[in-house]
């Protein structure tokens, strides 16, 4: 029996972007076609099969160790956006590119929150993997900052819950605007300790 179940909904691809640098902000450049290889996306800061601890994670790897890299992506649901936006009372909308999108999807409900473990799969087989939810941090703040002053410092804690999830290629490919992705998640049970916290 396969360990996944395939949801009962799709979702479309609304933005495809790789990240700069964090020199230059990590502000993302939209791309209509990106090339999913087992390192990442083509042209994209966060890609690599392995990457430096950061410090999220010093609670289990000294900062810097090296690990395989399952941060590869960073994806971000396009209602979850547009709800961010309105607590920031921004309402022409974030731009996908200020907060470092790689992928921007439509049509996921609940998206940030899907478990780890879930398959997003491309028309051409091209799969991700979800890692876990992305917290907000306070770099995308600075460059909302140069679109409407001072609303950058609300990013936190509006996008909190919403930030989307990081992820890593499982299958290569190749990722395009309006392509419809399949969403298959893992058929498992919270563990009965966790439901306790």
């Amino acid at each position: 029996m396969a360990g996944l179940r395939k949801a009962p909904f799709v979702g479309t691809v609304e933005f495809l972007g790789t990240n700069s640098t964090l020199a230059e902000d990590l502000a993302s450049q939209s791309r209509r076609s990106v090339v999913m290889g087992f390192d990442g996306f083509e042209g994209e800061d966060h890609g690599g099969l392995t990457r430096s601890a950061c410090s999220r994670l010093t609670n289990v790897h000294p900062e810097g160790t090296e690990l395989k890299n399952q941060r590869q992506l960073t994806v971000l649901s396009a209602e979850e956006m547009a709800e961010t936006a309105a607590a920031m009372n921004i309402d022409s909308g974030l731009d996908p590119c200020w907060v470092g999108a790689n992928v921007v999807l439509s049509g996921i409900p609940s998206l940030t929150i899907l478990p780890p473990g879930t398959r997003l799969r491309f028309p051409d087989g091209g799969t991700f993997v979800v890692d876990m939810e992305n917290g907000p941090c306070k770099y995308p703040g600075f460059i909302i900052d140069r679109h409407h002053p001072d609303q950058g410092k609300t990013y936190p804690i509006a996008a909190y819950g919403k930030r989307g999830f990081t992820a890593f290629v499982e299958r290569e490919g190749v990722a395009n605007l309006g392509d419809q992705v399949e969403v298959f998640y893992p058929q498992q049970e919270r563990h009965p300790i966790l439901q306790t916290l």
